[in-house]
């Protein structure tokens, strides 16, 4: 990819830096229930703070459809913005505007002011230039924290990119670096697990791998859609039976780009689909009329393990089976735990990322021991699938 600028291309003392982040947090009671994507940006934040930046908060909370909605403020995140920070964190009503420009002013270096839910206005999700004007008009320089973002161009992430100097934030050079490393530039042999329920949500992301690496394991529901096109009956386990002539042509694109397809030898199969329901290990042509796979089983465990182990870089989305419920987790977690094993090791280059797959890998204890977890999502999965994002491409446009 292009060359983007970070925070060591900039002087930001004095300097009024607008930065584009992630609040978008989950809340239970008005309280922020998970701290991730705070403990994201903090890195970025104290860095600015330091440097005697006046830090500008730039943030989406919810989904209020371009109109005031008290109830999605983003006031409520103040508190446990200021906890994370360890400074005080100051707030404006609005983001663009008399009440935003007033609290501008009033910050000194080293300050941090967040403004108000920039989806209270229709310009934003329209990218409308008007709007992006007015959220440039009170900064001078521009820093996007906020890659789970980038897949949308929407004024505070892509519109105001191109009207000042901008810049990537800690958080968003990390992943990109780590995204570049693994996919753009990779130490080969190079291996995909994706997994999830469906075929159809992933079939770009499927087309794109198979181009790009040397092992794609598929596991999870669409994994019985790949069986059956094999001509194997999978039984009352999920499967997309209208795209079984994609998942084929899927498998010859791989075999034409010397691509090897995993696919699970086994499975552990069940009659209910419940936590500790009665189950056995069974071989994929002997899945019963009234059984569903709900995991792989021990062998396709143990090939998952070999084919990490000749791996260099691996890159992971979505898990192996129904890891929510017991002992349906047992090869999401397995295969967790090996990956996790050989990048300690010093062998492999991890790189997982979606929200089901980061779920899998602290269910399985070893998020920290990946070499990078993204928590992003929807620009995860569209960089996997080769797409340009808009706010990664607005930080590489020359201005």
């Amino acid at each position: 990819m292009a060359a983007f600028k970070t925070l060591d291309d900039v002087d930001v003392a004095g300097k009024r830096v607008l930065v584009r982040v992630d609040l978008n947090v989950p809340m239970d009671g008005g309280q922020v229930s998970d701290d991730t994507r705070l403990r994201a940006i903090q890195p970025t934040l104290n860095e600015l703070a330091q440097k005697g930046a006046k830090t500008i908060l730039l943030a989406h909370f919810g989904r209020p459809k371009g109109k005031r909605d008290e109830s999605q403020s983003l006031k409520v995140v103040v508190p446990a913005l200021e906890k994370t920070l360890m400074q005080d964190v100051a707030f404006a009503d609005d983001c663009v505007g008399e009440a935003a420009e007033a609290a501008v002013a009033k910050l000194t270096p080293g300050d941090v002011l967040l403004l108000e839910n920039t989806r209270f206005h229709a310009g934003e999700e329209a990218n409308d230039p008007d709007f992006a004007a007015a959220l440039a008009k009170l900064g001078d320089l521009y820093v996007n924290d906020a890659f789970s973002a980038a897949h949308r161009a929407h004024a505070s992430t892509e519109g105001i990119a191109r009207l000042l100097p901008a810049f990537a934030g800690r958080s968003m050079q990390a992943e990109l670096e780590a995204l570049t490393k693994a996919l753009s530039d990779p130490e080969r042999p190079v291996v995909a697990v994706v997994g999830g329920a469906k075929v159809s949500s992933k079939l770009d992301l499927l087309g794109n791998l198979v181009e790009r690496v040397d092992f794609l394991v598929i596991g999870g529901g669409m994994a019985n859609t790949f069986l059956a096109a094999q001509g194997l009956d999978v039984g009352k386990s999920l499967c997309e039976r209208d795209l079984l002539e994609t998942a084929t042509e899927i498998v010859a694109k791989a075999k034409a780009a010397g691509c090897a397809i995993v696919l699970p030898v086994d499975a552990r199969v069940a009659k209910e689909f419940r936590a500790n329901a009665e189950n056995r290990v069974a071989a994929v042509d002997d899945v019963g009329a009234d059984e569903m796979i709900l995991d792989i089983g021990p062998k396709a465990i143990a090939e998952v393990a070999a084919v990490f182990a000749q791996a260099k870089t691996l890159v992971w989305n979505g898990p192996f089976g129904a890891f929510e419920l017991t002992p349906f987790d047992a090869g999401t977690v397995a295969a967790a735990k090996t990956a996790a094993e050989l990048t300690e090791a010093g062998k492999l280059l991890s790189v997982a990322g979606g929200g089901d797959t980061v779920a899998a890998l602290n269910h399985a204890g070893v998020a920290d021991q990946f070499s990078y977890v993204s928590t992003a999502g929807g620009a995860f999965l569209e960089w996997l699938e080769g797409k340009d994002l808009p706010g990664v491409a607005a930080l590489t446009a020359t201005k």
